[in-house]
């Protein structure tokens, strides 16, 4: 892989997004070329965090286990994305589990490497820790205004984070069962069976299968930002 080509598969907020062609360089260099298949786990929660991944093909789910002992789905990984640097950087546990949802290929960079480059570019430190900072700003948004939603909108809301980015047939960017959706939304079961057949009664979605499509994307978001 080349710099360039690292570079254009990097999002827009990826702690990396801002590297100069030589850092990046410097990453792949340093960086360990791995593959995982299906149903792999990429890291465990609580396990030691010596090593970040940056995912290069594939889709990963990242979930923890709560106190309670209840699955929580924090996100869904794609290409480009960063995982693991939370650990990498406090040197502390492994905060959330990764698992490989189909065979996937991952740049893996130990942290020993991690401090060689920074040592050797500097500035580059400083920038992803602005964007660090940018991010517990963003995240502490969230919670507040999470906190804020009912249900209904609350499950809108996670919708519009999985729509296919550029999609014209409201297709999502992952066929999610119920119960998994609703360990991302935060949400039981049955408020997700009752949610969804409500909006699908009312034409806002259609359910195909188990599969979710967002028929009416104006009306969704309207929801989406309604409090109560």
């Amino acid at each position: 892989m080349k710099a360039e080509q690292l570079a254009a598969l990097l999002p827009e907020h990826s702690i990396f997004a801002s590297c100069s062609e030589d850092e990046l360089a410097a990453i792949i260099l340093h960086g360990t070329l791995q593959s995982h298949a299906k149903g792999k786990e990429l890291m465990r929660q609580g396990d030691e965090g010596d090593s970040l991944i940056i995912l290069l093909t594939g889709t990963a789910r990242i979930a923890m286990v709560s106190s309670n002992g209840r699955e929580i789905i924090l996100d869904y990984a794609e290409p480009g994305w960063v995982i693991g640097e939370i650990a990498l950087l406090d040197g502390g546990e492994r905060t959330a589990t990764v698992t490989a949802l189909e065979p996937v290929q991952g740049l893996k960079l130990s942290r020993s490497s991690f401090e060689t480059i920074i040592a050797q570019y500097p500035g580059m430190g400083l920038r992803i820790m602005r964007e660090l900072a940018r991010r517990l700003r963003q995240a502490n948004s969230t919670i507040e205004s999470d906190r804020a939603f009912t249900s209904g909108p609350r499950l809108a809301r996670f919708l519009r984070r999985l729509t296919l980015d550029g999609s014209t047939d409201g297709r999502l960017r992952l066929d999610l069962s119920q119960g998994e959706l609703g360990m991302f939304a935060g949400m039981s079961r049955e408020q997700i069976n009752r949610q969804l057949g409500a909006w699908s009664d009312s034409g806002v979605i259609a359910l195909d299968g188990g599969r979710i499509k967002i028929l009416d994307s104006t009306l969704l978001s309207e929801i989406a930002e309604t409090a109560d």
